[in-house]
Formats: structure tokens, sequence, C-alpha cells
């Protein structure tokens, strides 16, 4: 994938990749694709052009208590 972006858009592999353009969104299905091939969920877990795997960084907390 060559970025065409200027800045250009941070690598994959980089810790700012989130950085990159969104050149693809479907907010209905909670996910976009970034200029560096990195799929970002809502959840904030991203899906790597390798298929790595990395862990949603700001997890839903379960606020909700339970009735006595």
């Amino acid at each position: 994938m060559s970025c065409t972006h200027r800045p250009e858009c941070p690598e994959a592999w980089k810790s700012d990749r989130q950085a990159a353009v969104v050149v693809a969104t479907h907010p209905e299905q909670g996910w976009s694709r970034l200029c560096n091939g990195v799929v970002l969920f809502e959840d904030t877990g991203l899906l790597l052009p390798d298929g790595h795997i990395v862990t949603p960084q700001n997890p839903a907390t379960n606020t909700c208590e339970r009735a006595a």
C-alpha cells in the first residue's frame, strides 16, 4: 500500500497508526478502514493488515447495579 496523503499516514506497525486517514467507514457495522490497511472498530480494537489483533484500549465498563 502506498499512501498519497500529505503528511504521509503512519504505517500499520507504528504506535500512531490510528492517525491514518479513514478511507472507508461503516458506522452501522461499527468499523472503519484506514489508509494504512488497519481496520478500526468502534470499541477501539484494531485488526492489522497482517491479521494481528490489538485488543480495545478503552473497554466499556459495566455500570449497571444489581437489584437488591
